[in-house]
């Protein structure tokens, strides 16, 4: 697939340590439970959320000798989320090793390995951590492909652990989806399910554009029972692909709830508690920003003549504000109400105590579809 231009259409080594020979390889609950979520993402199970990212990264280790994975910490340690766990040890201090706590150097090597025909796999951290790698991939990663005239590729993964829901300190919990999303040249994932955290992080792997994957950290631990050796039996077959396409994970009749990555979980919930009152909510979860699947979003929309967006960002300029113009630009004759927004507020995300004031809530999105000119 070509590069996406728009959203309207998603211990310290060396270079020398990583064989060259890769690269030569690869050129051949209820209202007032306002943080409840739904029973489908908290019931025990098999499977965890870190176990489907450890086994996509795994595996495509294993399928391709072009694939590298290197960032602070994800060596020896298996990353501050374990999300590397066993990596090393593994495939080798050649696939998978530890950098120093350089962003920019990280990005900026991963550059030059993915211009050389190799797939790097970053790890930032932390998402407010990647700050200091933004001019890399702003200028450099989104870029490149454009800039080369489409002779050079840009196959790489950053991956971010990012989001509330943890109660991390200052520079341990940001939502920065918004940056990414606004730098055309860069595809931006979001899973929020085990089951798409597995295909859609073998997918932004795969790809020849570069990839921001956001990883919601709150959701890292949450379980479901998910068949791990079908979905990659499925995902080798091309039977499961989730780029580029929306899922409606809760139907309903009388109002969408459009979400992505952590606020998917809440608006299930919110979903969940309306029907107790006599509500039925469609739940559409975006699951990539670029490229954004408009069909299935609007087609939702125009079913139920209302909207909500829900997103932890801040409001002012960000995704949550595009896709309700989006919405509002080709739904406009369908609309029974305004597209309103439920997010984060627009301050600095908050200390941990008062992180649940910021997020959005059961509450906060019920109110808001309350508010969605109902002639009852």
């Amino acid at each position: 697939m070509s590069q996406t231009a728009t959203p309207q259409t998603a211990t310290a080594q060396t270079t020398a340590d990583v064989p060259v020979a890769a690269a030569a390889a690869r050129q051949a609950g209820s209202r007032a439970g306002n943080a409840g979520i739904p029973a489908a993402l908290t019931t025990l199970g098999p499977v965890t959320f870190a176990k489907a990212l450890n086994t996509a990264l795994a595996d495509a280790l294993e399928a391709d000798p072009a694939v590298v994975m290197f960032g602070e910490d994800i060596g020896t340690l298996g990353g501050v989320f374990r999300i590397t766990d066993g990596l090393t040890a593994r495939f080798g201090r050649n696939r998978c090793f530890d950098t120093p706590l350089a962003e920019s150097g990280i990005v900026g090597m991963a550059v030059g390995m993915a211009m050389n025909g190799m797939r790097p796999v970053i790890e930032m951290q932390f998402d407010a951590f990647a700050y200091p790698a933004f001019e890399q991939i702003a200028s450099h990663v989104a870029k490149m492909h454009n800039r080369s005239r489409g002779r050079l590729k840009m196959p790489m993964v950053i991956r971010v652990p990012y989001a509330g829901g943890i109660g991390g300190v200052e520079h341990h919990c940001d939502s920065s989806e918004s940056y990414y999303a606004h730098t055309p040249g860069l595809k931006v994932f979001v899973p929020a399910t085990v089951a798409d955290g597995y295909r859609m992080l073998r997918e932004a792997i795969d790809s020849d554009d570069p990839v921001m994957f956001m990883e919601p950290k709150k959701l890292y631990f949450s379980k479901e029972q998910v068949d791990l050796e079908a979905l990659r039996a499925e995902y080798e077959a091309g039977t499961s692909r989730a780029e580029g396409r929306a899922a409606v994970a809760r139907s309903g009749t009388d109002a969408t709830l459009i979400a992505y990555g952590p606020s998917v979980p809440v608006a299930l919930a919110a979903a969940e508690a309306a029907a107790a009152e006599g509500r039925s909510l469609e739940v559409v979860d975006v699951r990539t920003i670029v490229p954004f699947d408009d069909e299935t979003v609007c087609a939702s929309v125009r079913k139920t003549g209302r909207a909500v967006v829900v997103a932890e960002t801040p409001g002012f300029a960000s995704v949550a504000s595009e896709i309700a113009a989006r919405v509002q630009e080709r739904c406009f004759h369908s609309l029974a109400a305004p597209v309103l927004r439920v997010t984060g507020f627009d301050v600095p995300f908050p200390a941990p105590k008062l992180e649940h004031y910021f997020l959005p809530s059961v509450d906060r999105i019920l109110d808001a579809v309350d508010d969605l000119q109902w002639e009852d």
